[in-house]
């Protein structure tokens, strides 16, 4: 049989498992352990633990625990809630601020979380119940905390983006200084969009409240004095130190990627003992009990994803695949197509950390001889796994907003996220238009590669 239709039987037959309602990380191991019992040398099957320890064997990997940590501390507590409100009041006159506040929350939170669902939870808890009362349709108030919790994975420090780096064998400190500046036009993108949904809702509101109707919350006002203003300042400052402290030691040179992930979690849990005084056991257990949670799949996913991709290599389906694009004489941009299109496509059925992990063997080596930068690529490719969460029919983000906001239809929060998904689009044609949007930054303060 050749690699590529043993290549083809290894995606359907993974396709079927997973479809089946095995969970992701099970469904990977079950198919590779059988395809190396079938194709590969008895004696491989003495060697399965060896190799998936020896695949996670990574100190890159151990950064993963440590900034779930320091995301559940700051989502666990009251502090995700004081940080949306600070910013609510100082943006409430703005139209559409507070859908502004909540992109701004959303990217202030990833850039301390480093995960997507533990961003859209956390603000989305307070950010959802704020903007149905004071008017906001729900698809609308559902959307945009959907979209702002997808800059979790792009806006360092991105668990999604350490894997890339482990996998692209690239510098984890470039990739998170290349994340930054497509990271804030998603934030200018979303901000403005919001200023011009709002504006839209503004103007319906009053249609109906003159022509007779319901007067809507939409037309009430707000009013918060200077020194209200002012009070509130001091529940951002700790986050601004805490994501000052985690930048200077990354950047700086003073700590390796793992040791800010110690250094960010450990800040993270003095920050909440002494503002929120969250040190009791019983105040700490949810914070504990949610981390160990979700890095204990995380984990298994990525090390059922590093076996199966293991054996992929051992049987030379992803050498062949690799092989079978370059031969197809695709023109460098045609190519890039191609390859974010079957992303995207993957992208309705797994997480990011699947999609990598499976694709970067096939992917990457293509790229690479076209003459692509990869670190650039691995931030386009973050923007398209982005739309992959908010895009169904298995956007993580979308049943994340259902589990927080049951009452809004899935119809409304579809639909709500749609004008999102075309954002993220017209982002990854920017990029590559002007590809210095990701790469000035990190060539500017680590030189050029």
């Amino acid at each position: 049989m050749s690699p590529l239709t043993l290549g083809a039987l290894y995606g359907v037959v993974t396709l079927i498992v997973m479809f089946s309602g095995m969970p992701i990380a099970f469904a990977l191991g079950v198919v590779a352990t059988g395809f190396m019992y079938v194709f590969m040398p008895a004696s491989s099957l003495d060697t399965v633990t060896q190799n998936v320890y020896e695949e996670m064997a990574s100190i890159t990997l151990l950064s993963i625990p440590l900034f779930i940590l320091k995301g559940a501390a700051i989502g666990k507590s009251p502090a995700g809630k004081d940080l949306y409100s600070a910013i609510h009041t100082w943006l409430h006159k703005v139209p559409g601020g507070l859908g502004i506040a909540n992109v701004f929350a959303c990217a202030l939170f990833a850039a301390m979380a480093g995960s997507s669902p533990a961003t859209c939870s956390a603000i989305g808890s307070a950010g959802i119940p704020e903007m149905r009362r004071r008017g906001y349709s729900p698809g609308f108030a559902a959307g945009i905390i959907a979209a702002g919790g997808t800059l979790g994975i792009l806006l360092p420090p991105s668990i999604t983006m350490i894997l890339y780096a482990v996998a692209a064998e690239q510098s984890l400190g470039r990739l998170f200084l290349a994340g930054i500046g497509p990271g804030m036009l998603l934030v200018g993108l979303f901000a403005g969009y919001a200023v011009y949904r709002a504006r839209k809702e503004y103007a319906l509101a009053k249609a109906v409240y003159e022509g007779g109707g319901v007067k809507s919350a939409y037309l009430e006002t707000e009013h918060y004095t200077l020194r209200e203003k002012v009070e509130m300042l001091p529940r951002v400052l700790p986050f601004v130190i805490l994501l000052i402290g985690v930048m200077v030691a990354l950047y700086g040179g003073y700590a390796t990627p793992s040791e800010t992930a110690g250094l960010g979690a450990l800040l993270a849990m003095v920050l909440i003992a002494i503002v929120y005084q969250v040190w009791r056991p019983r105040d700490l257990a949810p914070i504990l009990t949610s981390t160990i949670k979700e890095s204990t799949m995380l984990l298994l996913i990525i090390g059922m994803s590093l076996f199966y991709s293991y054996v992929m290599s051992y049987l030379h389906i992803s050498q062949s695949a690799a092989q079978w694009v370059v031969d197809m004489h695709l023109s460098r941009w045609l190519l890039l197509a191609v390859i974010l299109l079957m992303v995207i496509v993957f992208g309705f059925f797994l997480p990011p950390v699947s999609i990598i992990l499976m694709t970067a063997p096939i992917i990457l080596p293509p790229l690479k001889a076209a003459g692509f930068d990869l670190i650039w690529f691995g931030i386009v490719m973050t923007v398209v796994m982005e739309m992959g969460l908010i895009h169904p029919p298995v956007g993580l983000n979308i049943f994340v907003i259902k589990n927080i906001a049951p009452d809004i239809p899935l119809k409304d929060v579809i639909w709500g996220v749609m004008p999102f998904v075309g954002l993220m689009f017209v982002a990854v044609i920017l990029l590559c238009l002007f590809p210095s949007i990701a790469t000035s930054l990190p060539n500017l303060l680590m030189g050029a590669k």
